[in-house]
């Protein structure tokens, strides 16, 4: 049997199933797209495994990331947090976790829906089709726009470059490469490629 090709980054059977499963496949579920806001916004400075292996455990301490559940959050609930060595313990990024969550209720207030807000950045979800890792961008015009219009609502931990992150994992992009299997899958009819 041919075996399957995948991006470079999908290397062990958590990043595998993760590749092959949900990456740059289009979410328009609300929780789901605050769990990867966190969750990017988490991975700053580290590896995206270290927050994958850690991703039951996130899901756990911050409520399967209910919007309304994590917004409440006090400060007695980021003292245990910090002490939960199941997450990343790190103060800024459990107190952004909170303060985003709070940020997305006046969001969904507004616009009804997260998901409504978030897919005016990529109405169009562009098919890249890149032959190289080189050629995967860190940031766009489009995750600048993003990134500048969440900081202005409250939003942190939330720069270009995670949004970018936060985009191609919600399939605002197909930045799966040409010759990855998965990039074939979820390519998208012609009528909703972006340029």
């Amino acid at each position: 049997m041919k075996e399957l090709k995948r991006c470079w980054w999908a290397q062990n059977p958590l990043s595998i199933r993760y590749h092959d499963e949900e990456w740059g496949v289009p979410s328009h579920d609300d929780r789901h797209l605050f769990e990867m806001i966190v969750l990017e916004g988490a991975q700053a400075g580290l590896s995206w495994d270290t927050i994958l292996k850690k991703r039951e455990n996130y899901r756990r301490a911050f409520g399967n990331f209910e919007i309304a559940k994590v917004a409440k959050f006090d400060g007695a609930k980021v003292k245990r947090l910090l002490a939960d060595e199941g997450i990343v313990r790190n103060r800024l990024k459990i107190s952004s976790a909170i303060q985003n969550a709070r940020a997305v209720r006046e969001i969904q207030k507004e616009f009804g829906r997260l998901e409504r807000f978030l897919w005016q950045f990529a109405p169009t979800p562009r098919q890249q089709a890149l032959a190289s890792p080189q050629q995967v961008p860190a940031r766009t015009a489009d995750s600048d726009r993003l990134s500048k219009e969440l900081q202005k609502r409250g939003l942190r931990f939330v720069g270009s470059t995670i949004c970018y992150a936060f985009m191609q994992a919600v399939g605002m992009v197909n930045d799966h490469l040409a010759e990855c299997f998965r990039y074939h899958e979820i390519n998208l009819p012609p009528s909703r490629r972006g340029r």
